[in-house]
């Protein structure tokens, strides 16, 4: 994911025609998330994420809570079935973004959640970024002679 004028500028001199920013975009005052979930992007670390469905082939990013700490201790269990680990996992998303249940919801957000330290609207969020995004490119030349 991209949170800052670095990634854009990376990513658009790589040649990339779109980059994705859910994280980011969660946080903001126009989106409908529990403002527990925003909370939780608003306060995250580095090493708040943890990634988990990978035994299921969908794997995710998600803010590390009791549950999906849970889900990815359940995954290298052996004796739970697939079905049993897919079951634990149903409504972990509505639970997080809806309720902002802390305990059982599954607060999906990339490690740029790390990045990202206050709500603004989108419109401040995409200003933001191609200022930013202009001012490395400016700069760019620095590294080519």
């Amino acid at each position: 994911g991209i949170a800052d004028g670095r990634g854009i500028a990376a990513a658009f001199m790589l040649g990339v025609e779109a980059v994705q920013m859910g994280t980011r975009f969660v946080a903001t005052k126009e989106c409908w998330a529990h403002q527990n979930y925003k909370d939780k992007i608003l306060k995250a670390k580095d090493i708040d994420t943890i990634s988990t469905g990978r035994r299921l082939g969908h794997p995710v990013r998600a803010l590390k809570t009791p549950f999906t700490r849970e889900l990815a201790h359940m995954e290298y269990d052996s004796n739970i079935s697939d079905e049993e680990l897919e079951q634990f996992g149903v409504g972990a998303l509505r639970k997080a973004a809806r309720e902002g249940d802390a305990q059982h919801g599954s607060f999906l957000a990339g490690q740029v959640a790390a990045m990202v330290h206050k709500e603004q609207t989108a419109k401040e969020i995409i200003t933001e970024l191609f200022e930013q995004g202009e001012q490395v490119l400016g700069g760019a030349m620095k590294w080519v002679k």
